[in-house]
């Protein structure tokens, strides 16, 4: 394990669209702890929930949360590949994507919950392995994703950021 903590990211690591998400993240603490907490309590959350419930929508239009899920974890992915190129000094730049056209064709509501939260879980420790191995000069390399510059400290913050303001959601929005 790395002994190097990931700082939270400058302004400039990133592009201000990611703002609302890093700013949802407590600036003190270690990220990765900060990661393995959040891995816990959203199988913890994921786990009082039925089939039925999951497909829940809290309005016409909007993702089940079911598709919540594959989303919070589609994203991670993309992200954490991003912070894997970056970290590892590649230079060449990364495609956006777009999770309106990838929830639909990961045909999230056709699987059960378990096996969603499952495959959550095993991304997120991936995750939180990835950057357990990263030193301070990784972290601190940048690449484009998207057409923008972003920093992989930022990408770790940003992935932290994602996942809480989506379990809000499901809480505020779903589960209230």
């Amino acid at each position: 394990m790395t002994t190097a903590t990931i700082p939270r990211p400058e302004p400039s690591e990133y592009v201000p669209y990611y703002q609302t998400y890093i700013s949802k993240v407590p600036p003190k603490g270690d990220l990765l702890t900060v990661l393995e907490d959040q891995r816990r309590e959203t199988q913890h959350l994921l786990a009082g929930l039925s089939d039925a419930k999951a497909l829940h929508r809290y309005a016409p239009g909007k993702w089940s949360i079911k598709e919540v899920v594959g989303h919070v974890t589609d994203s991670e992915r993309v992200f954490g590949y991003r912070a894997l190129v970056f970290g590892r000094g590649d230079e060449n730049p990364l495609p956006g994507f777009d999770e309106k056209a990838w929830v639909p064709a990961g045909r999230f509501d056709a699987r059960s919950l378990i096996d969603l939260a499952a495959e959550l879980d095993t991304v997120r420790r991936a995750t939180i392995a990835l950057f357990s191995g990263l030193d301070a000069e990784a972290l601190a390399r940048r690449g484009t994703a998207n057409n923008a510059p972003i920093s992989v400290r930022a990408l770790a913050w940003i992935i932290a950021g994602h996942e809480r303001h989506h379990v809000a959601i499901l809480r505020e929005r779903y589960l209230a």
